[in-house]
């Protein structure tokens, strides 16, 4: 069966990590980069891991509470380590969610079925690397 696609695009690094990042399919995004170690102005792949976890992982949410409907009040924290390792570097992603307008088990029920649903929760999902756990209070320090 072939995949019906809903969007495409497409993002193009020319000059490494001190540099930018844009879109070639005309989608209007053009990002500066550095690395999360540098002076240099820019983002890094460590924010923009985190930015699009956290927004796809609350949009997931936010689509779970409109089908219960309650309002969405969901918040996705999302913190990304970088550390050495005998290859180079990995990163450890962390994410924590706040549902506050329901009981703990129902935000752990719509957590369940976000991180399911959710695209880049499935492309990290089976990583030891990467967490998702719901919290009252943000602590990723």
């Amino acid at each position: 069966m072939a995949i019906r696609y809903l969007y495409h695009t497409e993002v193009e690094n020319t000059a490494g990590l001190v540099g930018r990042v844009q879109t070639v399919t005309g989608d209007g995004l053009d990002v500066m980069t550095s690395g999360p170690l540098s002076t240099t102005a820019g983002t890094n792949p460590e924010q923009l891991l985190a930015a699009a976890f956290a927004t796809c992982l609350n949009a997931t949410i936010e689509a779970e509470e409109k089908r219960r409907q309650i309002p969405h009040k969901s918040i996705v924290r999302v913190g990304v380590d970088m550390a050495p390792d005998h290859e180079g570097f990995q990163f450890f992603v962390h994410a924590q969610v706040k549902i506050p307008q329901v009981n703990e088990q129902e935000a752990l029920d719509i957590l369940a079925i976000a991180e399911k649903r959710c695209p880049v929760s499935k492309l990290l999902a089976g990583s030891s690397n990467v967490d998702i756990s719901l919290v009252d209070v943000f602590d990723l320090q």
